[in-house]
């Protein structure tokens, strides 16, 4: 009986758990500071380039996963120039996050920093099917933001990421100077809507 007691008795003074919350944040930015082997006549990838896409995710008290999608698109292409006709950078991850734990964030910026893997899917074409890209590559990321909620459910997010394709061997298809690479910074501002 007294082990009864005592075991009630610490599930008592606990402290209650934090609720976990999901988290949706479309978001706006640009890529920069690009290196690739691919073939890039017109010398835009290390440019800033725009980026729109999506991340969402599940975070409790320190420790939470996310998807991320974001499309780039004129990834090669400088405005001045017009050898491609089209051309973008697709990123699809899953990552990890450890974030400040939320009871010392809640009425302030929450940080965070994340790692994962996923895949980029890259293209370019110019006019009569020169310079063709398509690949597939698999991709890590890593990197940080902050969030910072206006309302119990809305908010905005500030996000740094690095992408890197993971190098393979045997993979030069003719249109890059020897294995197939890229690699480039990401800078996001978002709403972030949890619920």
């Amino acid at each position: 009986m007294g082990k009864r007691w005592l075991t009630v008795w610490v599930l008592l003074l606990l402290p209650a758990p934090v609720a976990a919350e999901w988290q949706i944040r479309p978001f706006i930015g640009f890529t920069f500071a690009g290196v690739t082997t691919f073939v890039n006549p017109e010398d835009a990838v290390g440019k800033q380039n725009p980026s729109i896409g999506v991340s969402g995710g599940w975070l409790g008290e320190i420790f939470g996963l996310e998807g991320d999608f974001a499309r780039g698109s004129g990834f090669f292409e400088a405005d001045d120039k017009g050898l491609l006709l089209g051309s973008g950078v697709n990123t699809l991850t899953g990552t990890a996050v450890i974030a400040l734990p939320r009871r010392l964030a809640q009425y302030s910026l929450r940080p965070y920093f994340l790692g994962g893997a996923g895949v980029m899917f890259v293209n370019s074409g110019g006019p009569f099917g020169a310079l063709p890209v398509t690949s597939k590559l698999p991709a890590m990321t890593i990197g940080g933001g902050v969030t910072g909620f206006l309302t119990n459910r809305i908010g905005l997010n500030w996000d740094v990421r690095r992408f890197s394709s993971i190098r393979s061997e045997g993979e030069t298809r003719g249109n890059s100077l020897g294995d197939e690479q890229l690699s480039f910074w990401r800078a996001t501002m978002a709403v972030a809507v949890r619920y």
